[in-house]
């Protein structure tokens, strides 16, 4: 890496109008407090609020602010490529944008990740779902790490420090941020945790429900699972 005192935000948006200027307060309130250069990079999904018109709004007076927006509802991770390759830093933040993150938590995201680490997971100890959410999280977690071991207590936490250039190496497929951890775990990254707030929703709804999380999550697994299996890697003893 080559500039490790910059991080880009990456953001994707889907009908999340009321939330996005209280949204960007914050990240700047807690951008500004880390002595680094920063940049909020928003992704808006083809919303169908005014969520684009927020977003222009904001990049018209912020000149931290930059965005992308697709033609088509194209899915969070499609969301989170984009901004992948959109940003202009080495260091990617990522979060949802419903405001249940807590930006004053990137602090000390960062402060972990410069500690040696390729990436830094969320850890909502304490979340503030609804019940059923909160127990079908829980069952999520569990199957996912009996089918990858990969040792993350919430890997559904959006709230992640992560390398870009090995982002850039990952694989990309439909629901891949689900599996961000096991993905650069098979790239060889060191990981940690830590425990971060998660709030109640701002404003707006949920955009997913139990059952279709839970039915595209299995199918996913197995695919991720054959990925697993079918890694290559080498050593090179010598070359000219």
């Amino acid at each position: 890496m080559t500039n490790t005192k910059k991080f880009s935000v990456v953001l994707p948006v889907f009908n999340e109008q009321d939330n996005l200027q209280k949204l960007f307060a914050e990240i700047r309130c807690a951008a500004d407090s880390t002595g680094w250069e920063w940049e909020a990079v928003f992704v808006d999904d083809c919303s169908t609020d005014q969520s684009l018109d927020v977003i222009r709004t904001l990049a018209r007076d912020n000149r931290e602010v930059r965005f992308v927006a697709f033609e088509g509802n194209r899915g969070q991770s499609v969301a989170f490529c984009a901004g992948f390759d959109a940003a202009d830093s080495d260091v990617i933040v990522t979060m949802d944008a419903d405001l249940q993150n807590d930006p004053g938590d990137i602090p000390a995201m960062l402060a972990a990740f410069g500690n040696g680490c390729d990436m830094v997971v969320g850890w909502r100890a304490r979340r503030k779902d609804t019940f059923w959410k909160r127990i079908a999280s829980r069952i999520g977690n569990a199957v996912r790490n009996w089918f990858t071991d990969d040792g993350i207590h919430d890997t559904g936490c959006s709230l992640k420090v992560m390398r870009r250039d090995m982002l850039m190496n990952l694989p990309r497929f439909k629901n891949m941020h689900r599996f961000f951890p096991i993905l650069m775990k098979m790239q060889g990254a060191t990981i940690s945790e830590v425990v971060v707030n998660h709030r109640e929703r701002h404003a707006g709804v949920s955009k997913y429900g139990n059952w279709q999380r839970a039915k595209q999550g299995i199918y996913d697994l197995f695919g991720v699972r054959w990925l697993m299996t079918r890694q290559v890697s080498y050593t090179v003893r010598e070359k000219k």
